[in-house]
């Protein structure tokens, strides 16, 4: 069946970084989008990135453009999200998750992780 893995979050300093990965397993990546979503406190979960099932785009949030970068490895069926120069308001529980396209609904998201808590603070 299929499975969504993340790992990575933790506690990380303003202007740090972090990668997550997200190992899935019963389905491979070259058929399906992959999208990373996050939930902060209080708030609503937020589309953060998402590639295409081709590879060949990616797209991101504006409040994360040039800061974060999602990649993916189709050997590992892995994807991941690099997190540089984080800030306060990053900190949320971030998502992977399983779509045929890329939507920023996460309506759209058949399958889901169980989520890696990324707290950033001094």
């Amino acid at each position: 069946q299929v499975q969504l893995v993340e790992s990575g979050g933790g506690l990380v300093q303003p202007g740090g970084s972090l990668r997550l990965s997200c190992a899935a397993s019963g389905f491979t990546l070259e058929h399906y989008a992959m999208a990373w979503f996050r939930r902060a406190p209080g708030k609503e979960r937020e589309g953060v990135s998402c590639v295409t099932y081709s590879g060949d785009n990616t797209h991101y949030a504006d409040s994360v453009k040039g800061r974060f970068t999602m990649s993916r490895d189709i050997p590992k069926n892995t994807v991941y999200l690099q997190m540089d120069s984080l800030k306060p308001e990053d900190t949320a529980v971030y998502y992977c998750a399983q779509a045929e396209f890329c939507s920023w609904s996460d309506n759209e998201y058949a399958y889901w992780g169980q989520g890696t808590q990324v707290t950033v603070s001094s």
